[in-house]
């Protein structure tokens, strides 16, 4: 093989790699869940996700909590409502936060109590816009507050 034959295949694998599909993942950052009093059998996580594709999502587990839970919570007429959702869309390249008084994560049936200066790994499931599904795993410190 000459040196040009060479060159020129080593360009056209950049090339094609270039053209491929790259996906990042979602970032999630300023992840954390509030901590619990003895005998609470409910907690709750917060985050910002922000994905570099249209995605949603679609599932939710913790090694901390029998069941977990999308919410959204809005407040109508002084009365605050909270709602389970199904799934949670994610705008490409849009931080969707999940904090208090919005969207968040409720854990139900929890092992233990959440204390502060622990953490718990959360599993998200997300479905992109090709229906492709993917999974990440964040470790999340328990606080008192997001501060």
């Amino acid at each position: 093989m000459t040196r040009l034959s060479f060159f020129i295949l080593v360009l056209l694998t950049c090339l094609l790699g270039a053209c491929g599909e790259q996906h990042t993942g979602v970032a999630i950052d300023d992840a954390w869940a509030r901590s619990t009093a003895p005998g609470q059998e409910v907690g709750a996580a917060y985050m910002t996700l922000t994905s570099p594709t249209d995605t949603t999502l679609i599932k939710t587990e913790s090694d901390v909590a029998g069941s977990m839970e999308i919410h959204s919570m809005t407040m109508k007429d002084g009365v605050m409502e909270m709602d389970m959702l199904e799934n949670l869309p994610l705008k490409a390249g849009v931080a969707s936060k999940l904090a208090p008084g919005g969207y968040h994560l409720m854990l139900f049936e929890l092992k233990k109590p959440l204390k502060a200066g622990e953490s718990t790994t959360i599993t998200l499931t997300f479905n992109d816009s090709a229906g492709k599904m993917s999974t990440q795993e964040v470790t999340v410190p328990i606080k008192t507050s997001s501060d």
